[in-house]
């Protein structure tokens, strides 16, 4: 389970991101205009959409990363731009599509550097960071993996050891970008329910983009639909899950049925004719 210290805590009413009317281009080209969202404690947003749809375009602007050409984003009701990075890595946690790990670190090691942000002048990790960096990597099922070098891992171990880097801060807010593009089935469904299991419990905010839309279907409490750089529809999975809304951004005919482990929308490709 995820714990997040008593000062990362927040009100589970009020949003602790928020962006609304963002715009951005890149030379020119629009490439996302006119979002708005709110992400409360608790919450797992989805972003969703076909490619070049702005998903990870989004993710950038509400680390801070990618400066918007119109709108703002809030954090913990503050605009971004008013904290210094460290202060943004203290309170958030961002994984990438390809996160960048160093070869030569161990997983353990790797677990560790995560806690940069939240170490302040020390030099030398203690206890603390250590009983956190383990935690993190527990949670990712790769502890066993601790004395292995980042370089020797596979896709989807690389993956995980992102995740838990990330983890080790204990951020009250993650932004994931495909967290589990490069996993297997187990691994996708342990990822997705420990992520689940750290919202309910503890309040953390997950926004992540995916392009897997059963699996964002059982675990995302809300979607975001992206269609050429705008939103095309926002709410319930049963709400965005639908055959009008996907035929309109995929430009594919699906059918759209109910799971059967939580009677969640389950979307079928069907093949053109």
């Amino acid at each position: 389970m995820v714990v997040m210290p008593q000062a990362m805590q927040a009100d589970r009413s009020e949003p602790v991101l928020s962006a609304s009317g963002l715009a951005f281009a890149y030379g020119g080209q629009p490439v996302l205009e006119e979002v708005d969202l709110a992400l409360k404690p608790g919450d797992i947003l989805g972003v969703i959409g076909p490619n070049g749809s702005g998903k990870s375009t989004l993710l950038g602007m509400l680390c801070g990363l990618l400066p918007p050409n119109a709108g703002q984003v809030q954090l913990h009701g503050r605009p971004i731009e008013q904290y210094k990075r460290g202060e943004v890595a203290r309170l958030m946690g961002m994984v990438p599509q390809a996160a960048e790990l160093a070869p030569g670190f161990s997983v353990l090691e790797t677990a560790l550097a995560g806690r940069f942000a939240v170490m302040g002048g020390r030099l030398f990790e203690n206890a603390e960071d250590l009983a956190e960096a383990r935690r993190a990597l527990e949670q990712t099922g790769i502890w066993e993996l601790r004395q292995r070098r980042a370089g020797e891992l596979s896709g989807g171990e690389c993956q995980r050891l992102a995740l838990a880097r990330a983890l080790a801060a204990r951020p009250g807010i993650l932004l994931l970008d495909e967290p589990t593009s490069a996993l297997d089935l187990e691994h996708q469904l342990r990822t997705m329910g420990m992520l689940e299991r750290a919202c309910r419990g503890d309040g953390l905010a997950v926004c992540l983009v995916s392009h897997d839309l059963n699996l964002a279907s059982l675990y995302c409490s809300r979607l975001l639909l992206l269609s050429k750089g705008r939103p095309l529809a926002m709410g319930a999975p049963a709400e965005v899950l639908t055959p009008e809304l996907l035929s309109q951004a995929y430009h594919v005919e699906v059918a759209v049925d109910a799971e059967p482990s939580r009677g969640r929308p389950r979307v079928t490709l069907l093949a053109s004719s």
